[in-house]
């Protein structure tokens, strides 16, 4: 069995209850002009106790399909946003 894709990225939604919103960057080289640039993917991910919160560096993990938009679960908080 294939092991489970692990994604870093910044929680941008945490309205939901039990779910975040993480939005993942990756940087891609444009085929013809070779600039590289940045891509954004958002991802709906599981946040059972709901320790994730809006701004926070989130590592998601593949699952199992919980909802109709939600196949990642939030494994661990990597770094904790700014209190403003």
């Amino acid at each position: 069995m294939a092991a489970k894709a692990e994604l870093q990225g910044v929680v941008v939604s945490d309205k939901m209850q039990k779910s975040v919103v993480v939005a993942v960057e990756r940087r891609v080289q444009h085929p013809v002009y070779g600039k590289t640039q940045k891509r954004t993917s958002r991802f709906v991910a599981h946040n059972e106790g709901e320790t994730a919160r809006l701004g926070d560096r989130v590592a998601i993990t593949e699952t199992r399909p919980m909802s109709a938009r939600k196949r990642w679960t939030v494994t661990r908080v990597i770094e904790r946003a700014a209190q403003v």
